[in-house]
C-alpha cells in the first residue's frame, strides 16, 4: 500500500471523539429516545468506538445501537462487474420516533447516506436522523447531504484519496490523505 499524509494522529484523533461524543451528550442527554446507527463497514467501526466512549462518559449500561448494510440500496450495485459482498444488517429494535444518529467513516459524494436513508425506512420513521461523519469531504458532493456532526474536514482534489484507520483493524487510529485513490 501506497503511504498516505497523516492528517490526523492518534491523540488528535481520540480528541476528535471525545468532542463528537460531548456534542452528542449536548443534544441527547441520556440517550432515552435516541440511537446510533453505524452505515457498514466504516461508519459501523466508528459507530463502535463512540458507543463504547458514550457508554463510560455516561455511566450507564447501554445505548441504542445498530448497523446498517446498504449493500443493495445504492444505486451503482447492478454497475459492478463483480458480485458485491454484502454485510449483515444488525438492528433489533424499531426507530419510530426516534432522533437517530446515522454514523459514516467519510462523507464524500453522499451516495452511500442516500442508500442508508433508504434502507433506514425499513424501521420505521425516525422522529429525526442526523448525520455524523469522522471526515467530511466538502467539494466533491453529488447530492445535497451535509454532515451534522464532523470530526474533521477535508478539501481534497476527486484524485485524491481519504482514509480513516482504526485500532480495530490493526493500524493506529488515524486519518490519512492519499495523492491517488489505490
Amino acid at each position: 500500500m501506497k503511504k498516505g499524509k497523516v492528517i490526523l494522529a492518534q491523540e488528535r484523533f481520540a480528541l476528535t471523539i471525545d468532542r463528537l461524543c460531548h456534542q452528542l451528550i449536548e443534544e441527547y442527554d441520556d440517550f432515552s429516545d435516541a440511537c446510533l446507527i453505524g452505515i457498514q463497514l466504516g461508519g459501523v467501526l466508528m459507530a463502535n468506538r463512540l458507543q463504547q466512549r458514550l457508554i463510560d462518559i455516561l455511566g450507564v449500561q447501554s445505548i441504542l445501537y445498530g448497523k446498517l448494510d446498504i449493500t443493495f440500496y445504492r444505486d451503482d450495485f447492478r454497475t459492478r462487474t463483480t458480485p458485491l459482498k454484502a454485510n449483515t444488517t444488525e438492528i433489533d429494535f424499531l426507530v419510530e420516533d426516534k432522533n437517530v444518529i446515522l454514523i459514516d467513516d467519510v462523507l464524500y459524494t453522499g451516495r452511500s447516506v442516500q442508500a442508508a436513508l433508504t434502507a433506514l425506512q425499513h424501521y420505521g420513521r425516525p422522529k429525526k436522523v442526523r448525520l455524523m461523519t469522522m471526515v467530511d469531504r466538502r467539494f466533491n458532493r453529488h447530492l445535497p447531504i451535509f454532515s451534522d456532526y464532523t470530526g474533521i474536514r477535508v478539501d481534497a482534489l476527486d484524485e485524491a484519496y481519504v482514509k480513516v484507520q482504526w485500532a480495530e483493524e490493526g493500524a493506529e487510529d488515524s486519518i490519512l490523505l492519499f495523492a491517488e485513490k489505490f
